[in-house]
């Protein structure tokens, strides 16, 4: 009877473990690359040309990958009269942000910031719920030097060449949408839904050859979502 009773436990103990260890593979994804060997040289050039002219205090700052890299000949056109800083940087990804957002945001002390990221996580088989900690993280470290600083982040775009990805980054952004709730100092701003056709797919027309990156076109979409929002909250702290 003791050794049914042990092979019983044994069994269960081991099938609780594998159902543990299931769990926490599927929950945990992949680790972040390191971010201290990543994209040396743009954030050198960011800096080179801070110490030519420093942007002016108090601007938005607009940082991400590289859907907010292709943004920078036009985003100050598109968010006018708004003072922005562009500091895009392609492949980067959430934590990248984190982890240079001490040389490429807050020595500038801005009064907001704009970012995009997570599309390159997920792609990297970063689960939504790092992902999301690396948001509040994100969060934390601005807030610790800028308190009073509006942060808004931009939800995971849609794209033909990573479609097979988009139910992660649907969770992605509805953690980050949940964050932002928690928060007066956060928005969340969909650019997503303007993106899809009518059919739920991505809009072919706005993305060039690759089906990844954006044509002039999607950025139209971005800002005729972005704009309004940033001109509302933001215009009355724009300096005359």
């Amino acid at each position: 009877m003791k050794s049914i009773r042990l092979i019983t436990y044994l069994v269960f103990a081991i099938s609780i473990a594998g159902i543990s260890a299931q769990a926490q593979s599927t929950d945990a994804g992949k680790n972040y690359p390191d971010p201290s060997t990543r994209f040396v040289k743009p954030i050198e050039k960011f800096e080179a040309a801070d110490a030519k002219k420093m942007p002016p205090e108090g601007a938005i700052v607009c940082i991400g990958s590289s859907s907010m890299r292709g943004w920078h000949g036009s985003i100050q056109k598109d968010l006018d009269p708004l003072t922005i800083i562009p500091r895009g940087f392609g492949g980067s990804n959430m934590n990248d942000a984190l982890y240079y957002a001490d040389r490429i945001v807050i020595p500038y002390k801005p009064r907001a910031v704009v970012v995009y990221e997570g599309d390159n996580d997920v792609a990297q088989k970063v689960s939504p719920e790092k992902i999301a900690d690396t948001t509040r993280a994100f969060v934390d470290k601005i807030h610790a030097e800028l308190p009073d600083c509006r942060i808004y982040f931009l939800s995971v775009k849609p794209s033909i060449r990573r479609w097979d990805m988009w139910p992660d980054m649907v969770k992605t952004n509805e953690l980050i949408e949940a964050i932002c709730a928690e928060d007066d100092r956060l928005t969340y701003i969909d650019v997503a839904t303007v993106m899809l056709d009518e059919e739920g797919m991505p809009k072919k027309h706005i993305f060039k050859k690759d089906d990844l990156h954006m044509t002039r076109d999607g950025y139209a979409l971005w800002r005729d979502q972005v704009r309004p929002v940033l001109i509302e909250k933001e215009l009355e702290f724009e300096q005359q």
